[in-house]
């Protein structure tokens, strides 16, 4: 099922007051940080990850986000835009889902937007500043995973 939404940024103020949301952006990444600036080689931009987690998105994020995913960010990529698109995607095997709060506050959610039951996320006009990453699993399982970062592609 293809899932993208965008929920308000009260959602990440109320998970800062104690709400149902269990999502911590401020946690260090699973698998690392990047810096990447507009027109970043090589493109795209890979990290292997595992997906999933103990937290189902539904409940803690949106009732709109699918899958099963960690407290901590998977991946924390700090991006400063330019005039090109900005693709988050991941490759699996299995199902997988994407969780991005992204530097406007909002949060994103997809599953199924990308090559089969791949997740994809885009903007066409990317805001500069921090995307936290969160690689989910549809079930409640860990997947291996790339995840791939990219302007010049749409997966």
């Amino acid at each position: 099922m293809k899932a993208v939404i965008a929920t308000v940024a009260a959602v990440a103020a109320l998970a800062a007051a104690g709400s149902a949301a269990a999502q911590d952006w401020r946690l260090p990444a699973n698998y690392g940080a990047v810096t990447l600036y507009a027109g970043f080689t090589p493109d795209p931009f890979t990290v292997n990850v595992t997906s999933g987690g103990p937290i189902d998105a539904s409940a803690s994020v949106s009732s709109s986000c699918r899958g099963w995913i960690s407290n901590a960010p998977d991946f924390e990529l700090t991006y400063s835009a330019g005039s090109l698109p900005l693709a988050i995607s991941v490759n699996s095997a299995s199902d997988t889902t994407l969780v991005i709060n992204g530097p406007d506050g909002l949060w994103y959610c997809d599953d199924d937007g990308g090559d089969g039951l791949n997740p994809s996320l885009r903007w066409d006009s990317p805001p500069s500043g921090t995307y936290d990453i969160w690689v989910g699993s549809y079930q409640r399982a860990n997947y291996s995973a790339t995840l791939s970062i990219s302007e010049l592609y749409s997966y």
